[in-house]
């Protein structure tokens, strides 16, 4: 039996690729659930220069799948552009380990990002490529699940080895490259594309003619995609809160432990879920947990009610992360999914760019209320967009 053909499993490709997945992201949170803390109690940076620094190096990630999307496409190869882009996000974590200075985190998380950049679009596309059509929410809801599962367990591994070492940020960022190498094995190794049909001719998959083949649904997608990101900004600013909620600094992880957990063990069923329902009613409540979330994030400092604040937040991760990918990959055509991630992300990085600057400026100006309290306004704007979509479909379906 194919990988692409049905069946009630998913494809081993699809849990290769999510194992990659969460050896990198065990890579990865080693040493994001500590950088904040590291840059403002080591280094000094403001919270204004932490959240300039998150939002210019997730929002490159995002808008280089604009370029790595596209190009997969023409290639018509996408395990090649991945593999490179996880490599090179294994090589510059000795970069956080040796930093003297913000330049040095700033210059290692655009390096970094560049890589999560090269590999998002194609191993999205490709996770669409592997997963047969009516198992597709579950195949993204899986990938998603094992990333997180890397994301609590990161966070975990940093807290061990900060107890152990005494609050030693270096040595924990230089145990983080083990795991990225890791993941790289693991992709070269344990994933095989599926070739490409022989009447699939190449072409430039952003000439005109093909993006005029990307239908308005799509693009509605891409601007609701756009509007959660200005809601959603990093999740550095959940390290800080939990920072000032007087946890200890070698437990501060565990805040990012609880909401991954939580995460991780939404991802999965609602992915399924996405397979049986209505897409944006799903994003919808999420769009209401996160509103919430961020009500309660901004009502007190009480480490208590943060860690309620941080478990809602994964809750709606849980619930549209996934969700997202896979509206994206249901309404482009097959041939373009690269370039139809490509544009999401470019247009969801400049809206995320916006947010996490934006959210360290009110941090400082208003402290961590007015930063949450504008999450839960950008929250409501979004969920106003999907009940409006949800009613002119309606509208158009009685009409025809």
């Amino acid at each position: 039996m194919s990988e692409n053909t049905p069946s009630s499993k998913l494809p081993r490709g699809v849990w290769m690729l999510g194992f990659v997945s969460m050896l990198m992201d065990i890579s990865s949170e080693m040493v994001h659930s500590l950088l904040p803390v590291f840059m403002v109690g080591v280094l000094g940076s403001s919270t204004w220069m932490v959240g300039v620094i998150e939002g210019v190096a997730e929002a490159t990630a995002l808008i280089v799948k604009v370029f790595s999307g596209p190009l997969s496409d023409y290639l018509g190869a996408r395990k090649g552009l991945a593999v490179f882009g996880y490599a090179l996000g294994a090589l510059t974590k000795p970069l956080f380990a040796v930093a003297g200075s913000s330049g040095v985190i700033l210059a290692a998380r655009f390096t970094d990002r560049i890589g999560k950049g090269l590999r998002g679009a194609p191993r999205d596309a490709l996770v669409a490529d592997l997963a047969p059509a009516d198992k597709r929410g579950a195949a993204f809801g899986l990938r998603q699940s094992l990333d997180t599962v890397g994301a609590f367990l990161g966070p975990l591994l940093a807290v061990a080895l900060m107890l152990h070492w005494n609050d030693d940020f270096r040595s924990v960022f230089w145990v983080a490259v083990l795991p990225g190498v890791l993941a790289v094995l693991v992709l070269t190794l344990g994933v095989h594309e599926p070739a490409r049909k022989v009447q699939q001719k190449r072409s430039n998959p952003i000439r005109w003619a093909n993006l005029q083949r990307l239908s308005s649904a799509y693009w509605m997608v891409v601007f609701v995609g756009s509007l959660f990101m200005l809601a959603r900004f990093s999740e550095a600013f959940l390290v800080l809160r939990a920072q000032g909620s007087g946890i200890p600094v070698a437990l501060i992880p565990l805040a990012m432990v609880a909401m991954n957990v939580v995460y991780s063990g939404t991802a999965y069923p609602m992915g399924k879920l996405a397979d049986r329902m209505s897409h944006k009613r799903l994003l919808s409540w999420g769009m209401v947990v996160l509103i919430v979330a961020d009500l309660v994030l901004a009502s007190s400092s009480h480490w208590g009610v943060v860690l309620l604040g941080i478990v809602l937040w994964g809750v709606h991760m849980g619930m549209s992360q996934g969700l997202l990918a896979t509206m994206v990959a249901d309404t482009a055509p097959p041939d373009l999914r690269g370039t139809a991630f490509g544009f999401f992300n470019l247009l969801s990085g400049l809206a995320l760019l916006v947010a996490s600057a934006l959210a360290g400026w009110l941090w400082e100006q208003g402290g961590p209320s007015m930063t949450f309290l504008a999450g839960a306004g950008f929250s409501a704007l979004t969920l106003m967009a999907l009940i409006g979509w949800s009613r002119r479909e309606a509208l158009c379906a009685k009409v025809a």
